[in-house]
């Protein structure tokens, strides 16, 4: 018989654990964790996060206010209390993965362009340009000394 090899999809999976990222309400912005599914469309969720801004109080929230984020809390038993889920929480390292991928580094950059003002944006594509122009005088070097040789 043929060798078989099954594999786990690379989906992201509403599941027990699963961090999740709110994208509309009061806790925009603000990560929280799976702890146990409702229904289909509704989780129960919880923050337990160290700075009092971004903690996101244990409450049931809509699956369309929020994404589902590739970090997992490995094996949180279902509707785990808050002790325990802060503790996983801590022990997972979830705002230190986070401030660390690059779709937090992506956001913050787009808030930091967001609020930048008329002249350092017209700052920005000035150094931009300049950048361009060192980076086609270098390619150009390169290029005939490759043609040259």
């Amino acid at each position: 018989m043929a060798e078989v090899s099954i594999s786990a999809s690379q989906w992201r999976l509403v599941e027990v654990g699963r961090v999740v990222l709110f994208t509309h309400g009061k806790f925009k912005d603000r990560l929280a964790t799976i702890v146990e599914i409702i229904d289909h469309k509704r989780v129960l969720v919880d923050g337990p996060s160290k700075s009092s801004s971004m903690a996101v109080p244990r409450h049931a929230a809509a699956l369309g206010n929020v994404v589902l984020t590739p970090i997992v809390i490995e094996k949180l038993p279902r509707a785990a209390g808050r002790g325990p889920t802060a503790k996983a929480w801590e022990n997972a390292e979830v705002e230190q993965k986070w401030e660390q991928s690059a779709w937090a580094k992506r956001r913050a950059l787009r808030e930091k362009r967001r609020g930048l003002s008329d002249f350092e944006r017209f700052r920005v594509l000035k150094l931009s340009k300049q950048r361009r122009f060192e980076v086609r005088k270098e390619l150009a070097k390169v290029r005939s000394a490759a043609k040259a040789s």
